[in-house]
């Protein structure tokens, strides 16, 4: 069995095949454009594979979003985004018609899940929550193996935070302004310090290290309550600064107040960083094409 996967981010995409196994026979990376330009690199991607041989038996996608997920003439397609120019666009269509195999999509960060229960740091657990910290803020949920949806997939990105003391920062999200997403996502920290997070150095990045760590904690606190998830797993570039989970981890505590009184919550590991690393989103599209798989079977 071959798998396909695409990971289609807000600034790249990332296409792979791989064996059923996992072994990764074919990869390709390139930045994300307009919506017609890209998918023509996806699909020449996976053309040049077929000419060597190499064909998928079914397709994963996990893409940014927000995404239709329900069955019907819309599914697979990207909504209101501040992407600009992919509102509306077709992910799956494309694929399908190009390919003639069954494809399954799911919110980048669903499929991050799922590589990380599978492969990473998130083994043997019955329910977590995956979180990226980078271009946005996303997360997924899995209980009992299963990425939770309802009328749409959960957009824990864009709940409320409360500001912090001395923060006029008015948040960059163009739907909500200062909510998570636009307090504490990699381009928020640009905008706010006025460098990228990676680029911070010395008492300015303890500085942003202290107040991101308030922001997280304070967006992670209502996760927490909501779902009850046994860990939390964290990937992302702006996750990646030196010292910033150990400060989130400290600061959930306190913001937790001793509610419910959970020893668990300030345990080693209840937030520990991606075992996958960048891998993550690519790899859980390779779990989405074997639901693909079993799909088509069923």
């Amino acid at each position: 069995m071959i798998l396909g996967g695409i990971e289609a981010g807000g600034t790249k995409f990332v296409c792979l095949l791989a064996d059923g196994a996992g072994t990764i026979l074919a990869e390709a990376r390139f930045p994300t454009r307009g919506p017609g330009e890209t998918m023509g690199e996806v699909l020449g991607f996976f053309r040049s594979a077929a000419a060597g041989g190499i064909r998928p038996d079914a397709v994963g996608i996990g893409a940014f979003g927000p995404l239709e997920l329900r069955p019907g003439d819309r599914y697979g397609h990207i909504a209101s985004t501040p992407k600009p120019g992919w509102s509306g666009a077709d992910l799956v269509g494309p694929v399908r018609a190009a390919l003639g195999v069954p494809v399954e999509i799911d919110t980048d960060v669903n499929a991050a899940a799922l590589a990380e229960a599978r492969w990473g740091a998130a083994q043997g657990l019955g329910s977590f929550v995956y979180m990226t910290v980078g271009t946005g803020i996303g997360a997924g949920a899995l209980v009992d193996g299963r990425p939770i949806h309802g009328l749409v997939h959960p957009e824990m990105g864009h709940v409320s935070v409360p500001r912090q003391a001395g923060d006029d920062f008015p948040g960059i999200c163009p739907f909500h302004g200062a909510c998570f997403e636009g307090m504490a996502s990699g381009p928020a920290m640009s905008a706010r310090w006025g460098v990228p997070a990676q680029d911070l150095v010395g008492e300015a990045r303890d500085r942003a290290v202290d107040l991101e760590a308030r922001y997280l904690a304070e967006g992670l606190r209502n996760i927490v309550y909501a779902l009850a998830p046994e860990r939390i797993v964290i990937g992302g570039g702006v996750a990646e600064m030196p010292g910033l989970l150990p400060a989130v981890q400290a600061r959930l505590v306190e913001r937790l107040g001793g509610y419910p009184g959970l020893d668990e919550h300030a345990a080693e590991g209840f937030l520990t960083a991606a075992g996958l690393g960048q891998m993550a989103g690519p790899r859980g599209t390779l779990a989405l094409a074997e639901i693909a798989v079993r799909g088509a079977a069923a």
